[in-house]
Formats: structure tokens, C-alpha cells, sequence
């Protein structure tokens, strides 16, 4: 072998070695989410996070959706994403082996316009207001405005819908067909902003500009729901479609237990103790 071939062949495994060294530095794992727009914020906080922890800088990326708790559970079920964000409890008709993964609370709050401060709502007052038998604020004491009251409610495939129905309405009633919907809590609170007689329900980080109105006696609060004084609290999860292996099982584990995630998630959530 002459010495111009030895050197081109040399250079060319070279290259090849850069070629492969470039590529497994660039390959990354990503961890794919669906679901609660309740939960999306806090997701995507935690997942800018994650990817600064020195073990798993440059190796784990992340793509996060929304659409809502039932979508996420079903992407994961179908193993179209690596979680799905629910903002609701499980249910028996859940697709069988996927799995709950608690990693915060939040709280849910009634919410009106501003220019309709009320001072407190019961449980039955809720149920009248929501169930539609209740039509006018003039028959609510203490409101702000008058005129007819329009509900504005989230999608059915809402976690903060089932929660809402499951904590405030209970069993047997359910929000008057009349109400309208929207699919996220930003564009539910967007249409009670722009409403002063609208009132509906959304997370606690969904009320600013609106004014949350206290429940039973308790202001619907950050303190109230970390101190548990508050009973408008939900879980939030992160639902696997088996046990969590991998970067996934890392990244949940993170979000659990770390103190970083905790003084995140402590912002507007309320952290696992």
C-alpha cells in the first residue's frame, strides 16, 4: 500500500469515527407529553428544569402538549406519548395497566368578573348557580351585578371539569346543558374577563384578573390549599402507560422529590410532602 492511499484511508476512518462520535453526542431521549392544560404550566417548568440537571443536560429533550386530561390519558394508553398530564382522579373506565403518578395539588377555584366580588358561595349555592336553577344574580345575595347569570364551563374531556363535578356538584347534578364551554382554562377565563356576568371554575394559576370567590367559608388561596383548609383541592398526575422506566422514571422521580421541583411547583401549586 503506497503512502498516498495509507493516508486517505486514514483520514477517512478519521472522519467516519468523527461522524458517529458527533452523532451519539447529538442523540437525545424525548419524553413526550399530553393532556390538562391545568397541568401544561407547571410541565413545562419543570421540564425546563430537568434538562439542566448535569446527568441529563444535552441528553433529554422534551415536546409537551395540550388538549386535555382525557386526551393525554388515552395518548398514553394508545403509547402515542411518553405521559399523559391528568388533572383528575382515576376512573374505573380508564384503560387497564396505566398508572397514576401524583405530583402535586391544586387547587380549583369559582371565579367571576371582577366587577362581581362575591364575598362567599356554599356548596348549594354553587349547585343552584351551576345546575341552572339559579338564572338571575339578583337571586344570589351580595352580587355586583344583575341581569341573567351566564355559566362558562370547561369541555368533558377537562380534568378541572371532572374535578369541578366531583367536589362541588357531587353525584347527581350536573352543569345546566345552557352553559358554555371552552377547551382550556385560558380561554375560559379569558371569556369571564371579558364578561361581567359570567362566572365559572378554573386552577388557582388560571385567576389572575378574575376574582376567585371563597368557598364555604375559605378563600380560595395558595396558603388555604397547601395548609388543607381549603376544599376545592385536586390532584395532579402524571399517567404512564406501565411503570415509568428510563428518562421518564427519572424526570417524574424529579418532579416528585426534588427540591428544585418542590420550590417550583410551590409557586402556584402545592407541592408533595
Amino acid at each position: 500500500m503506497n503512502r498516498t492511499r495509507l493516508v486517505t484511508l486514514l483520514a477517512l476512518a478519521a472522519a467516519l469515527l468523527s461522524m458517529a462520535t458527533a452523532s451519539a453526542a447529538s442523540a437525545k431521549t424525548t419524553i413526550s407529553m399530553s393532556g390538562s392544560t391545568s397541568i401544561f404550566p407547571l410541565a413545562t417548568k419543570l421540564a425546563a428544569a430537568f434538562v439542566k440537571v448535569p446527568t441529563y443536560r444535552g441528553k433529554v429533550g422534551f415536546r409537551i402538549f395540550q388538549g386535555g386530561s382525557d386526551v393525554g390519558i388515552t395518548d398514553v394508553s394508545r403509547g402515542r406519548v411518553s405521559i399523559g398530564n391528568s388533572s383528575r382522579d382515576p376512573k374505573s373506565a380508564d384503560p387497564g395497566g396505566i398508572v397514576f403518578n401524583r405530583i402535586a395539588r391544586d387547587a380549583v377555584c369559582v371565579v367571576t368578573n371582577r366587577s362581581n366580588p362575591l364575598s362567599n358561595l356554599s356548596q348549594n349555592q354553587i349547585q343552584d348557580i351551576f345546575s341552572g336553577r339559579i338564572r338571575s344574580w339578583k337571586d344570589v345575595p351580595g352580587a355586583g351585578v344583575s341581569g341573567t347569570i351566564d355559566l362558562v364551563v370547561r369541555t368533558p374531556a377537562s380534568g378541572t371539569q371532572d374535578a369541578f363535578q366531583n367536589i362541588f356538584m357531587g353525584e347527581r347534578l350536573r352543569v345546566a346543558g345552557s352553559a358554555t364551554t371552552k377547551a382550556s382554562n385560558g380561554l375560559q377565563a379569558q371569556a369571564i374577563k371579558s364578561n361581567p356576568g359570567a362566572i365559572g371554575y378554573a386552577s388557582f394559576n388560571f385567576t389572575k384578573g378574575l376574582h376567585a370567590v371563597p368557598y364555604a367559608g375559605n378563600v380560595c388561596s395558595l396558603r388555604n390549599a397547601k395548609a388543607g383548609t381549603y376544599g376545592g383541592a385536586r390532584n395532579f398526575f402524571m399517567v404512564t402507560r406501565t411503570q415509568a422506566s428510563g428518562a421518564t422514571k427519572a424526570f417524574i422521580r424529579f418532579a416528585r422529590r426534588s427540591p428544585t421541583a418542590k420550590r417550583i411547583t410551590g409557586t402556584n401549586w402545592v407541592p408533595l410532602r
